[in-house]
């Protein structure tokens, strides 16, 4: 059963509350590949899959199937009215002491004000899901969950055959072959607004200049074309098999695959202690060794990408210092290098005060001064006016909850949009008083890198 419910607040639509339970079912299976999974279920879920990959690789999800789709176009009270529905749904949970919690898994869009026509017309302003099957490989354990929300009172029935389900999907992970496709053929690839992009620069730092901001984030984007359509367990698996170091995540809508390899948490919480990253700052790895060291005291020794990381740190100690107690910072940032960029990092961590839900925390933390700017709603407005694209779901918050209070989201950056035949992808940077358009060019080229190269596409600008 695939039970749609938009969260509004305090009901579902057409559904009564106290009509719903929600059953789950928790078996061990042996070691099984995630994306052999994920493709167990095209023929039947093509539409309705997710993919998950923490960036210790200590943790993947896979999801197959709808149990329950959660939604909202509302703009500032998406994220209670997902947390809301979620801890409805929660209360109708019926489990064992063996059994998994159930996951939801999904993401918001970055900015819910943004009404430009675009290739994320199908996606609401926050978008969730219960899947109908739950893979979970968690330190070197694998389980799959079958989870079934339902107002039918034939449930046990209805549970046998997604048994059968379950155990159809994991015979086909164990038993077929399983061989992913070699990278697309890219036929075009069109820099979208380029010009544009320039000159946004140039405006937004004559506006930093005039004092009405202190940094603002534009993005720009751009669109691969390739010579057949694209399955999304090829884009999964060439990014991250190349990405080891970040968070890998895909959330199918539709017939479009949103998905990337980003290298920033924005937050996790485990037995309710929260963890964060301030990541701010960045430049590209150096062909040699020395040449990357380099590279990398350059980064930590730069006024401007200390600043940029200063800003981040200070936005993201503050949400803590509000929402937690026994808070842990660093007084100066490290290094985090990865294939083709290195960053400046400071980790955060802190326990979450009594009655702090994830969505409470991603709520306040996003948009960060990384991706969004200072102050916050200054630059929010500076990007609805400069940017003139609509960035959907690049930027903002992806990942997962379940039932117990335990999640982690990641900000969406070094990720596209693939959607059949077409890909489109998105970068962009800080800009500040002293900032130069064409250095800030050159340097969306260096974020495009590993989803084009993932995507088949050219490494050079």
């Amino acid at each position: 059963m695939n039970l749609k419910l938009t969260a509004t607040g305090n009901s579902y639509i057409g559904q009564k509350n106290e009509d719903i339970h929600f059953f789950t079912e928790t078996i061990e299976v042996g070691r099984l590949s995630p994306l052999a999974f994920f493709e167990a279920g095209d023929s039947e879920y093509q539409q309705e899959r997710f993919y998950w990959q923490n960036a210790d690789q200590t943790l993947t999800l896979v999801g197959l199937g709808h149990a329950a789709v959660l939604t909202s176009d509302s703009g500032r009270n998406r994220f209670a009215h997902i947390s809301n529905a979620w801890k409805q749904l929660c209360h109708a949970l019926i489990k064992e002491e063996k059994d998994l919690d159930p996951i939801l898994f999904g993401g918001f869009s970055f900015d819910p004000e943004s009404m430009k026509e675009s290739e994320w017309a199908a996606y609401p302003s926050a978008y969730f899901v219960v899947p109908s099957f739950q893979l979970v490989i968690k330190n070197g354990k694998t389980a799959i969950s079958t989870n079934l929300i339902t107002a039918d009172v034939n449930a046990a029935e209805e549970f046998d055959k997604l048994r059968d389900e379950r155990d159809r999907l994991i015979h086909i992970a164990q038993v077929e072959e399983f061989h992913p496709q070699s990278k697309p053929k890219v036929a075009e690839i069109t820099e979208i607004e380029k010009e544009r992009y320039l000159q946004s620069i140039e405006n937004v730092t004559a506006k930093i200049q005039e004092g009405e901001a202190e940094k603002v984030v534009i993005a720009r984007s751009m669109m691969l074309e390739f010579e057949e359509d694209v399955s999304a367990v090829t884009a999964l698996h060439h990014i991250s098999n190349e990405q080891n170091e970040s968070y890998h995540f895909g959330l199918q809508k539709g017939k479009q695959l949103f998905f990337g390899a980003t290298p920033e948490r924005l937050i996790e919480i485990e037995n309710g202690r929260a963890y964060s990253a301030c990541v701010a700052g960045s430049i590209k790895r150096g062909k040699t060794a020395a040449e990357d060291k380099a590279f990398g005291e350059a980064l930590l020794n730069d006024r401007k990408n200390r600043e940029e990381h200063q800003y981040v740190v200070s936005m993201i100690s503050q949400v803590f210092q509000d929402f937690c107690t026994n808070m842990s910072i660093p007084k100066v940032p490290k290094l985090m290098k990865i294939r083709d960029i290195q960053h400046l990092y400071t980790p955060v961590e802190g326990e979450i005060e009594e009655g702090i839900d994830i969505f409470s925390l991603v709520q306040a933390l996003h948009p960060t001064p990384a991706l969004g700017g200072v102050p916050t709603d200054i630059s929010m407005e500076v990007i609805r006016d400069e940017e003139k694209m609509d960035r959907g779901y690049y930027a903002a918050p992806i990942g997962w909850t379940d039932a117990a209070g335990n999640g982690e989201f990641a900000v969406a950056i070094r990720s596209a949009l693939l959607s059949e035949d077409r890909a489109y992808l998105y970068a962009g940077g800080g800009i500040v008083a002293d900032s130069d358009p064409e250095l800030e060019y050159e340097e969306t080229w260096v974020k495009f890198r590993p989803v084009m190269r993932a995507l088949g596409g050219k490494l050079d600008g």
